[in-house]
């Protein structure tokens, strides 16, 4: 667990959980529709949630609905050029 902090840090995590769940949205509702078993999509969930979960944990106190905008802006802020 140490090792996996090194690269990657709470606010880094939330926001590609978040993203990762918001992404598999349309591939569950196509598998769906197509009468198919959602199995990448419900893999995809498994990991936006571990990722999630995962940072919810690490940061001391936790996230609030409140402060997700914020760390959206700090991750886009620290990797755009």
């Amino acid at each position: 667990m140490e090792k996996l902090s090194k690269y990657l840090d709470s606010e880094l995590a939330l926001v590609l959980g978040i993203i990762f769940a918001l992404l598999s949205i349309p591939s569950i509702l196509s598998a769906m529709t197509d009468g198919r078993a959602p199995r990448a999509s419900a893999l995809t969930i498994l990991i936006a949630g571990a990722l999630i979960v995962y940072a919810v944990q690490t940061r001391p106190g936790g996230y609030s609905l409140a402060d997700v905008p914020h760390a959206f802006v700090t991750v886009a802020a620290r990797y755009m050029p």
